[in-house]
């Protein structure tokens, strides 16, 4: 007898399908203590700049945030509390483009998280 609901579900891992690999935006929520959480952006493009989404996001939400160099993932933007919809209108939106080449498609992002 095993019992169901104590598996952990790991938010870092991808659903492997029968689709082919392409270059997702994965937006993840983690949980730190209590109520508090980090909203993670990985998977971004040569494109975009880190640094000026990051400073983009950071005035947008009012929140903190920093840039993480991980060595499997590349650079990963951290923002404090829960923002992944808000990332996902943000990327997506045409009007925060200038010339509207680099806003995303939404089926190139993938939100995971609880």
């Amino acid at each position: 007898m095993s019992i169901e609901n104590l598996k952990i579900n790991d938010p870092f891992a991808d659903d492997v399908g029968d689709t082919p690999a392409k270059n997702y935006v994965h937006i993840r929520i983690q949980q730190r203590n209590g109520r508090k959480t980090l909203t993670t952006v990985q998977g971004l493009s040569k494109d975009y700049s880190p640094k000026a989404l990051l400073k983009a996001f950071k005035k947008e939400y009012a929140c903190n945030g920093t840039i993480i160099q991980d060595p499997d993932m590349g650079e990963v933007i951290q923002l404090q509390g829960d923002h992944r919809t808000k990332v996902m209108e943000f990327l997506t939106d045409k009007s925060k483009d200038k010339m509207g080449k680099y806003a995303l498609a939404k089926d190139m992002i993938k939100i995971h998280g609880f």
